[in-house]
């Protein structure tokens, strides 16, 4: 992150991290389409199992827009 930068907006590898649970499947059981984020650097994806039911957790760079989105919801 270039000096002077606003820390709230870091999604490069160095930035902090957090993480949000999301369905993995609609109510017909239809999957949904995962795609990378190109334009935050630390995402990823991972299939985790909460009490019985199958989630997809997203980490992203605490800075990252579509988290703050995320963690509104």
């Amino acid at each position: 992150m270039a000096e002077g930068s606003d820390p709230q907006q870091d999604v490069t590898y160095r930035a902090p991290v957090g993480s949000g649970d999301l369905k993995a499947f609609d109510e017909d059981g239809n999957s949904y389409e995962i795609r990378a984020r190109h334009d935050c650097l630390p995402w990823y994806a991972e299939v985790v199992v909460v009490a019985g039911e199958v989630l997809v957790r997203e980490w992203h760079a605490v800075g990252c827009p579509q988290f703050q989105e995320l963690i509104r919801d």
